[in-house]
């Protein structure tokens, strides 16, 4: 009874943190880490991680890569609060001090299969001139005690930030009993008429 009547769906997320794009900075690594409602809880995987340190390569694509893997499961009984991954870059500066160089988030894709989510990054900024040259001097920069605000929202508006660099991330998403318990995560193209379809679109 309890299999043909579930009463949670599961999402299963495996992929990785790609590479990222920061053209004033090298020598980088990323934290991850998962936000979601109160409703949903990780059954399997891993809620963060930290990479490895990065270069950029020689060529003439200047971009980070980790390549740095995901893998995770939740499960949840209703789409309430669905899953955010926060990725923190951080990187030494002139002193050798470790220095975030940009914050994102972005929500877990709703639809089954492969994607591919470009998030943009940003920094805190002082308020003032004072604060930071103080801050630069003392090698303390401006920064979230806990990465997490960056996914939810609450006095953000009242937050300086400049942007700052490009994180790029692969998703390959799998769902258990979504439909089951009456949510349809179809992907849009698949709702089209034959002749409309041309290859899977995804908004970023």
């Amino acid at each position: 009874m309890a299999a043909n009547n579930p009463s949670v769906f599961l999402l299963m997320v495996n992929g990785q943190i790609e590479e990222a794009s920061f053209p004033e900075h090298d020598d980088l690594y990323c934290k991850y880490c998962f936000v979601y409602g109160h409703d949903w809880a990780p059954t399997s995987g891993l809620e963060e991680g930290i990479s490895q340190i990065s270069s950029k390569g020689r060529g003439s694509v200047q971009n980070i890569v980790w390549n740095f893997p995901l893998d995770i499961t939740f499960k949840s009984t209703n789409p309430f609060g669905w899953p955010q991954i926060v990725v923190c870059v951080y990187g030494a500066d002139t002193f050798g001090n470790d220095v975030v160089r940009g914050y994102g988030a972005v929500h877990i894709p709703l639809t089954p299969g492969r994607h591919k989510r470009t998030i943009p990054m940003f920094v805190p900024e002082s308020t003032s001139r004072l604060q930071k040259f103080t801050s630069w001097l003392m090698g303390r920069r401006p920064e979230f005690t806990d990465p997490k605000v960056v996914a939810q929202g609450e006095g953000r508006e009242v937050t300086r930030v400049r942007s700052q660099g490009f994180v790029t991330l692969s998703f390959n998403i799998v769902t258990k009993d979504m439909k089951k318990l009456g949510y349809d995560t179809s992907s849009t193209e698949t709702l089209q008429p034959p002749s409309l379809v041309t290859e899977p679109t995804y908004t970023l």
